[in-house]
């Protein structure tokens, strides 16, 4: 028996119809794949949720009449502004309470989850390589600055000096990337109850600080609760990605009125790490730059891979290490005129 309270436990959106196609129920995952809440949803025609289709319109009313058992289509919808390719699939209900089962999956959502679980696999793995291979770095850089510093304290002339002190600055350069690559990244994450708008308005106030020209708004849930997390890993996290949008905008010369605009929402029913969770916490990060440019797509994550003059490619991959270390996970879409970087983290119970 079809039950409502199990309908809620799904991830993919539910819609249970009447003979006349309407909507008697509407699953919790309902309300984030249309923007709109289960109350709104309830009674309207199936086939006004999406654009104009004749042939999913044929398939909703087939179905409702007992006709066919199972359809699959591709169609449009929108949630608020935006238009969002999805797959339909049209099921007729015998000997139920309703005339037909509609489910919805978002298309893109699940290509950006898919590229997402890849990458995070592939920058762990990346990560335990480049901390390996800091250790072995890290002693061979040692004797070499303090050979230059012996080498510096016998030279006759003072003026040679000066490649000696290029070979001290850049081994101490050098060691200062080892020591960030060799971070104790894996301590035991420290959970305790966190706000994160606190969080949010003290990176916020970090951001505008350093970055005056670029405008920060804000688009929180006020309703969203305390959760279980690190809050210093979750600030470093946060702050990293809000900083490396910063950065974008203020070396893309043809970007009008750079702005941020950080946004705090809950998700449920979201497919984290190969783990369902009942809620997430999700906070996206969007900005109006030229975006992420195509050969770094599959690589932003990486550590050492940057698209930014001066950058050291670690700042994005240190934030995708901290929220994995919550189970989390942070995905991204991105075009010019609009890159959204989503951190998502299981909503632990206090």
């Amino acid at each position: 028996m079809i039950t409502v309270e199990a309908l809620d436990l799904l991830a993919t959106t539910v819609l249970l119809l009447n003979p006349a196609g309407r909507i008697e129920v509407a699953n919790a995952a309902s309300e984030d794949m249309f923007g709109r809440s289960r109350r709104h949803l309830l009674g309207q025609p199936a086939a006004a949720l999406f654009e104009r289709d004749a042939a999913l319109e044929q398939s909703f009313r087939q179905a409702c009449a007992g006709e066919m058992s199972d359809c699959r289509q591709f169609a449009m919808t929108r949630r608020g502004f935006d238009a969002i390719e999805v797959a339909v699939t049209s099921v007729a209900l015998v000997n139920k309470p309703w005339a037909a089962l509609i489910e919805v999956k978002d298309i893109e959502q699940r290509i950006i989850v898919d590229r997402t679980s890849r990458l995070v696999d592939e920058v762990e793995t990346q990560h335990e390589l480049l901390r390996n291979l800091a250790h072995e770095v890290k002693n061979p850089l040692g004797g070499l600055r303090g050979a230059a510093q012996l080498l510096e304290a016998e030279l006759p002339d003072p003026a040679l000096t000066e490649y000696t002190r290029v070979i001290i600055s850049e081994a101490d350069r050098l060691q200062a990337l080892v020591d960030r690559l060799a971070a104790p990244q894996r301590m035991p994450v420290q959970w305790q109850a966190v706000n994160i708008h606190e969080i949010c308005e003290r990176v916020c106030a970090l951001v505008r600080a350093e970055f005056r020209e670029v405008a920060i708004l804000r688009d929180y849930d006020a309703s969203m609760p305390e959760f279980r997390a690190d809050p210093s890993r979750l600030m470093q996290a946060l702050l990293n990605v809000v900083r490396n949008a910063a950065q974008m905008l203020t070396q893309a010369v043809a970007t009008r009125s750079p702005h941020i605009t950080i946004r705090t929402r809950i998700a449920r029913q979201v497919l984290l790490r190969h783990k369902q969770h009942r809620m997430a916490v999700v906070v996206a990060v969007i900005d109006n730059g030229p975006g992420v440019p195509d050969n770094l797509r599959d690589r932003i994550f990486h550590p050492l891979v940057t698209g930014r003059d001066g950058g050291t490619g670690l700042g994005l991959s240190l934030a995708q290490d901290f929220v994995q270390q919550h189970g989390g996970v942070i995905e991204f879409d991105s075009k010019p005129g609009h890159t959204e970087f989503r951190l998502m983290l299981p909503m632990e119970p206090l």
